[in-house]
């Protein structure tokens, strides 16, 4: 008795799977990490690893495989920028005490951009940053504070930290 073959390693089938799937799975990276250009990096990987393990998936799990190794590699993806972040910080704290004057200068400079930028946020974004900000509070929290969706406030939150981008790179 011969086995077929898993119909996901078939590359027609594989080429229909991935058209149906890519944008899907692109803008759910997209909208849970919030980097564009990781999220094309992360679904392309993904794929790739799916056509390396096409023979162990089955099809009816295809999908579910593909979003978790997606989120899997985002969330490596973005503990190694937190790593990389924080040595970054630490060199520059070394380059930069707080005796340096230019440091001091620019410090104050990016904290006046800053409050800027936050005071022109509209109201119910600028709220919700705060208090994720500096109460510390988690989404779900705060969502239950406002009475509205854990999601309503990552997209709030999501809008409001592209706004501020903006705000303090043009000015």
């Amino acid at each position: 008795m011969s086995k077929l073959p898993d119909p996901l390693c078939d590359e027609s089938i594989f080429n229909a799977f991935f058209k149906e799937h890519v944008r899907p799975l692109r803008n759910y990276i997209y909208f849970k990490f919030g980097d564009e250009n990781a999220a094309e990096d992360v679904t392309q990987e993904a794929f790739v690893n799916l056509w390396k393990n096409c023979a162990k998936v089955k099809m009816d799990t295809a999908k579910s495989y593909l979003f978790t190794i997606a989120k899997n590699l985002s969330t490596s993806l973005k503990r190694h920028e937190q790593v990389k972040l924080k040595y970054e910080q630490q060199a520059i704290k070394v380059e930069h005490t707080s005796e340096d004057p230019e440091f001091l200068i620019l410090e104050s400079e990016f904290m006046e951009k800053l409050n800027a930028a936050i005071s022109a946020l509209p109201d119910k974004q600028r709220e919700v940053f705060l208090m994720n900000r500096i109460e510390k509070l988690k989404y779900r929290e705060i969502a239950e504070i406002q009475g509205v969706t854990q999601k309503a406030i990552e997209k709030l939150m999501h809008k409001a930290l592209l706004k501020l981008r903006e705000e303090i790179e043009i000015r």
